[in-house]
């Protein structure tokens, strides 16, 4: 009897399931839209029970599509957008509050009030990360103010806090489960990143009542089983955040290499192995996964946005009717002639952490023309993928041969041959473009025997294409001079 790994994608716009088989062949999958609420500018909510009917959903259904049976199922792994913070009642399973997406910013008034207290360097310390909104204990603290008696029924046991993973668990094991992976307490700003458990210290600033929260498991682990859908016992085997994921997926196991998912935004990830690096410049350090006495960390930096700004020549400008006309476009010219898109629509994300920078276009002449603009924007993908990669460089001394990538913009070719071009290394497509989902399932099987080594699993690899650098690196040091100084004109806008 041919088995399978389910994995449950749980992303910020849908849910996935997908089964893979011993192969890594993707066989089946199934999605469901998810619906997102925005109560007030700068808030963004979800319904807790809408993910877990929507997961429910997409895995009876990808079953169905091939007719695979339960018993056929070796285990379950689990990945879920990060952050996005969740309180429910221990009893009723109810939650008390929306579910609070990574992006809401509604919890931004205590960031700012611990920034005044001069807290940002004890939380780098303790936790790699910055003080931002962004990361669960502000979004923790919001719901425990916002919802009356919170806060003391919080401390008597009788409310849970968990990310989409430890509600997803919860859930598939009847609350028998409250558990999260080292990943996603990695994203909490209550995890030391050094001991890899909650910080007494941390939870007295945030005061935060231990007893609510999961407790920090493997990335890869036998946790029980989903008895809360299935008759037949099925182990649930990995947690681990979305971009952790793909990270495992590319089969980026050792130190210095790298993956970058090119989506709305870009997420670059280097694995660093045991080495904790705390960056000097504006990455965040995390917990990458653990497997038994195995610790992974990672540098990550983030570029907020990247697909987005190819949406905008569609959308705003209307300059193209649809993103794979880009590539065709870019390529007529031999250049972009010294025209330059920052697309800082939402500000400057790592290394640069300047939230009041604008979008902006230099180099403008009366010969400037639509494809000039459009290869600009897309070259803008590359330069900001460069300059997150060599501050990757510079705080961990690890040299990079390649680069991984995956995400929607990962299929324009000419992109992939301009940053080939620009970091003068080789960059690789992924041969799945789930690979999310993929890193999730190679955990899971690893947990139960499916796969016995990550040896196993590389053996296997297959790739896209490949690009390799074709223009020299002066010509490329001349392209990254203009970047800096149309950068640096932003920021001096900012600044004004």
């Amino acid at each position: 009897m041919k088995t399978y790994i389910l994995a449950i994608d749980q992303g910020t716009t849908s849910t996935r399931a997908i089964l893979f088989d011993h192969d890594s062949n993707m066989v089946a999958m199934a999605q469901k839209e998810l619906k997102t609420d925005y109560p007030h500018p700068g808030w963004v909510e979800q319904d807790a029970n809408d993910i877990w009917a929507g997961t429910v959903g997409v895995i009876y259904e990808v079953m169905a599509k091939c007719g695979v049976k339960e018993t056929q199922i070796a285990a379950i792994g689990i990945t879920n957008q990060r952050e996005t913070t969740m309180i429910w009642d221990k009893e009723s399973g109810q939650p008390i509050y929306p579910a609070i997406v990574w992006q809401s910013r509604q919890s931004n008034s205590y960031i700012e009030e611990w920034k005044q207290k001069g807290w940002e360097t004890l939380v780098k310390e303790k936790t790699g990360l910055l003080l931002d909104p962004y990361f669960s204990a502000s979004k923790i603290r919001f719901i425990l103010d916002q919802v009356e008696g919170a806060q003391a029924r919080a401390a008597n046991g009788e409310l849970l806090f968990g990310t989409v993973d430890s509600w997803l668990v919860w859930k598939l094991t009847n609350g028998k489960r409250h558990i999260t992976d080292v990943s996603n307490a990695s994203r909490t700003l209550l995890m030391n990143i050094q001991t890899m458990d909650y910080d007494d210290d941390l939870l007295k600033l945030w005061n935060i009542p231990r007893v609510m929260l999961p407790r920090i498991c493997d990335s890869s682990e036998n946790y029980g089983t989903a008895c809360g859908l299935f008759d037949h016992p099925v182990v649930i085997g990995s947690m681990i955040g979305d971009q952790q994921a793909a990270l495992f997926g590319q089969l980026c196991f050792e130190a210095g290499s790298l993956k970058n998912t090119y989506g709305t935004g870009c997420f670059l990830l280097m694995n660093t192995e045991d080495q904790l690096i705390y960056s000097k410049h504006g990455l965040l350090t995390c917990a990458g996964w653990r497997i038994g006495k195995e610790k992974c960390y990672v540098l990550e930096g983030s570029v907020f946005v990247a697909g987005a700004a190819v949406q905008w020549l569609r959308d705003g400008l209307k300059i193209i009717e649809a993103s794979a006309e880009t590539q065709a476009r870019s390529q007529q010219l031999e250049s972009s002639e010294g025209v330059y898109v920052v697309p800082a629509f939402t500000g400057l994300g790592a290394p640069y952490w300047n939230a009041a920078a604008q979008g902006a276009i230099f180099g403008l002449t009366r010969g400037t023309t639509q494809e000039h603009i459009i290869r600009a924007t897309l070259e803008s993908l590359a330069f900001q993928t460069y300059d997150v990669i060599e501050a990757m460089r510079q705080d961990s001394h690890l040299e990079i041969h390649s680069l991984q990538v995956d995400g929607g913009a990962a299929e324009n070719e000419f992109l992939l041959q301009f940053q080939a071009d620009l970091l003068q290394c080789e960059v690789r497509q992924s041969f799945i473009r789930e690979t999310t989902a993929l890193g999730a399932a190679y955990l899971a099987g690893l947990a139960v025997g499916y796969w016995h080594s990550k040896e196993e699993i590389k053996a296997q690899a297959r790739y896209g294409k490949c690009f390799i650098p074709s223009s020299n690196q002066a010509k490329q040091e001349q392209r990254l001079k203009g970047w800096h100084r149309a950068i640096e004109g932003v920021l001096t806008y900012s600044r004004s």
